[in-house]
């Protein structure tokens, strides 16, 4: 309860001290700095000498932290999508650890074909004999596998297929989707353009994160996998554009 309350505190604020959060809490200064380093472990705040600020509007934690972020629920999400996708679909996969985890996810399919523009779920998937996978051309971001450039998004335009399988970096109180790179943000355009039915992938931290760019709208999406029930509000705009909101079951993370 304490983690929750310090991260909407150093957001208000924008940075606190160790010194001002322990008096705000009653604890020792020994106490929350180990709180801070745990939450900047999770990537919810950015730990300094004296202190801890909001995460970057502008720069994405490090792609080795997102992938021990919130691992149990990206794993629960993608488990939840990958039922909902049947055997013999096509499917667009984009960049971010969640569509990782869905890709994961589906290694008990038969038949799919994947496209995709991040070299880690390509390596996922290209193992399986029941699995092919379209690689897209471009210039390889290396720290976090992803491909951009004008020939990915060349190559995505190229093609139609059954589902879009998109994650998102934050997610605003009107349903705004939000994200760090307008490359990144024009691939997952072309991605949901081009499918038949789209789903996103995202954790409950999204709503708390505020990346710069606008990335498109929630109610844009047929279907939105979470792990825990969105605020009231972004309920209530699902429901009014006929969105589908699918909360994952945490203890059920394979295929049946």
């Amino acid at each position: 309860m304490r983690h929750q309350a310090i991260i909407a505190a150093v957001r208000k604020q924008g940075y606190a001290s160790h010194e001002e959060l322990a008096r705000h809490f009653d604890v020792a200064v020994q106490t929350i700095r180990r709180d801070i380093r745990i939450l900047d472990a999770a990537g919810d705040v950015v730990r300094h000498h004296g202190g801890a600020s909001a995460p970057s509007s502008v720069e994405n934690i490090a792609y080795s932290q997102r992938q021990i972020h919130t691992r149990r629920e990206k794993e629960a999400i993608g488990a939840s999508a990958a039922r909902a996708v049947p055997d013999g679909a096509s499917l667009f996969i984009n960049i971010g650890t969640t569509t990782e985890a869905f890709a994961r996810a589906l290694s008990g399919h038969r038949g799919l074909q994947v496209i995709t523009n991040n070299l880690h779920v390509a390596s996922l998937l290209a193992g399986g004999a029941d699995c092919r996978v379209v690689v897209t051309g471009g210039t390889v971001r290396m720290r976090d596998g992803g491909i951009l450039g004008p020939d990915s998004l060349e190559m995505l335009a190229r093609y139609r297929a059954d589902y879009g399988v998109i994650g998102i970096s934050g997610i605003d109180g009107d349903g705004t989707l939000l994200d760090y790179d307008q490359e990144e943000i024009r691939a997952s355009e072309l991605i949901r353009a081009n499918s038949r039915k789209v789903f996103l992938l995202a954790d409950h931290t999204k709503f708390g994160r505020r990346p710069l760019v606008r990335a498109g709208s929630i109610v844009g999406v047929d279907v939105f996998f979470t792990d825990r029930r969105p605020p009231e509000p972004i309920c209530d705009l699902l429901a009014e554009h006929g969105v589908e909101l699918v909360i994952a079951d945490m203890n059920v993370r394979k295929r049946t």
